[in-house]
């Protein structure tokens, strides 16, 4: 009778047989059949091993939407608990550093063009009104009931750009700066306007000559660190699917006609780790020019420092200028509040033998694609936590990126995460989102929040909220920006930090306990994670309450 079992016919032994070939093929069976145990059980036994690690892991998930700082409050980490691999990356940022340096001086004279050319404002003319009143806490007011106002203004007439065109982009950037410098001045213009009745005169004239150079060198340095550059959202200008996850569309009121302004593009790379450890597309040691190509590579970094050294004065001046400031007021260009600010460290940064300092990385901007996953292990576990079964002596934080668009990849992190960290920064109570510039962005922070305490996937995780960027609120108050205005329900309540923080954490306070579980424990800090000292005395805090949170959950405490 034929054997039921397909695979019969390679296991059969071969007919005529002798005794000693049977010996054999069974010794080399036995062997085999040993070897594949040992194997199955190395599978087991590391199976196991990562379910204790994973057990005993825990798993933080920073929120908030996009320049909330959700990586610089992942730096503060990082730098902590996790030095040796920090010390490792400082000297790697110098091109980031360098490349935020650019992008401001750019931003200015794009500016200084827009200026000249008669550009429009960003969000156009007349009074651009906005309604929020979609947010309701425990007791059902309204988180923001809020009328704010900007009142755009055309800046000057249309005109002939008195700027002289800018040297070509030939050669190297330090021919071209070489071209710059030797060019001269050209017809003196009257004192206080410049040629066409602007405010920008021959002086800004030459500037924007002599600093032509460093756009070249962004370029380079984007290419160094294998930077693309993003598209603009269709949704930047209201057209387009508004559709976004968890939080649908929020509309402005009665009104549905979006709110235009010019999208600005931003450059943002794969991972920290490829664009700190070098170029996107490093030459091939197959190539013929390979040994060249390598030695070029310093080279050209050593090119990007030696034109930004040149050009230091330059940009100290152009930074320094009255009617920069003055246009870029007119513009609402704020750059002392954007990420990766280093316009005021010009001296030191534009040096020839400038090295990145760890207050330089926290405040350098690097926006990344995707998630990024940091796994930092601490040496030396304290309290109850390290001695029970070695709990949270390792720690994975998830940095997700905060865009709306990019907010449907949250969801996979949900599930077995131990605490959330959500960002929301308190300075932007009169700011809006670049993805849609109908909604605040205070308004988006609130929106969010509610959608991490009302989600089931996170019932057991720690609710952490870092109300972020309250230096930049104490400026933004110290200038005469009222609260009020924006935020009618504030009432007649004193303009100042500490009320405002007090007014906004109780806010957020409502809205968790509106949703259940009622009994969970939220946390709440008032930061400005760029101040690493302060930030280190809190991410103490912060690693105690998340471990005893969930050695509570686990009955051990």
């Amino acid at each position: 009778m034929a054997s039921s079992d397909p695979l019969a016919v390679f296991t059969r032994p071969p007919a005529n047989e002798t005794l000693v070939e049977r010996e054999a093929r069974e010794a080399r069976e036995a062997d085999a059949k040993r070897r594949s145990e040992a194997i199955d059980e190395d599978i087991r036994k590391e199976k196991a091993r990562l379910k204790r690690e994973e057990k005993n892991l825990v798993k933080v998930l920073l929120l908030g939407q996009s320049e909330s700082g959700k990586s610089t409050t992942l730096k503060n980490f990082r730098m902590k608990y996790a030095q040796d691999e920090w010390n490792a990356e400082l000297a790697g940022w110098k091109c980031v550093i360098q490349l935020n340096l650019l992008k401001s001086v750019i931003t200015i004279l794009d500016a200084l063009k827009a200026e000249n050319d008669g550009d429009p404002l960003d969000d156009g003319s007349g009074e651009t009104e906005f309604l929020f009143d979609s947010i309701a806490t425990a007791d059902n007011s309204p988180v923001i009931t809020s009328r704010g106002t900007f009142n755009g203004r055309r800046s000057s007439p249309p005109g002939a750009n008195p700027f002289a065109p800018s040297a070509r982009r030939v050669g190297s950037a330090s021919n071209l700066y070489d071209h710059a410098q030797a060019t001269p001045e050209t017809t003196p213009v009257p004192p206080g306007l410049g040629e066409n009745g602007t405010l920008l005169t021959g002086k800004h004239q030459l500037l924007k000559l002599r600093l032509a150079p460093l756009r070249r060198v962004e370029l380079d340095l984007r290419k160094r660190l294998g930077a693309e550059e993003d598209l603009p959202d269709a949704a930047l200008d209201g057209s387009g699917d508004l559709d976004y996850g968890p939080l649908g569309n929020i509309t402005n009121g009665g009104d549905s006609s979006p709110l235009r302004r010019r999208a600005t593009k931003e450059f943002s790379v794969r991972t920290v780790k490829d664009a700190l450890e070098g170029p996107h597309n490093p030459p091939s040691p197959t190539d013929s020019k390979y040994d060249q190509q390598l030695s070029a590579r310093p080279d050209k970094e050593n090119e990007a420092t030696e034109v930004i050294a040149r050009c230091q004065e330059d940009i100290k001046t152009l930074w320094m200028d009255e009617t920069v400031k003055l246009i870029l007021k007119r513009r609402r260009i704020r750059l002392e509040e954007s990420a990766g600010f280093f316009l005021e460290d010009i001296d030191r940064i534009a040096s020839r033998d400038y090295k990145p300092s760890d207050n330089d990385v926290v405040r350098a901007r690097l926006r990344t694609q995707g998630v990024q996953e940091y796994r930092i292990k601490f040496e030396h576990p304290m309290g109850l936590a390290g001695s029970i079964m070695n709990f949270g002596n390792e720690w994975c934080l998830y940095d997700v990126g905060g865009s709306r668009t990019g907010r449907n990849a949250w969801i996979p992190y949900f599930e077995g995460i131990h605490a959330i960290i959500f960002l929301a920064p308190l300075s932007c109570f009169d700011e809006r989102l670049l993805e849609d510039s109908r909604v605040n962005r205070l308004e988006d922070s609130f929106l969010l929040w509610r959608t991490v305490c009302s989600s089931r996937l996170l019932l057991r995780a720690s609710l952490i909220l870092f109300m972020n960027k309250c230096d930049l609120l104490k400026r933004k108050l110290k200038l005469g920006v009222q609260v009020k205005n924006y935020l009618p329900s504030y009432g007649d309540r004193p303009n100042d930090a500490a009320t405002v923080v007090k007014y906004l954490k109780d806010k957020f306070k409502d809205i968790a306990k509106g949703h259940p579980p009622s009994g969970r424990s939220a946390y709440y800090y008032a930061t400005s994670v760029v101040d690493t000292k302060t930030t280190a005395i809190t991410l103490v805090a912060v690693k105690d309450i998340i471990l005893r949170e969930h050695l509570k959950n686990a009955d051990f405490v």
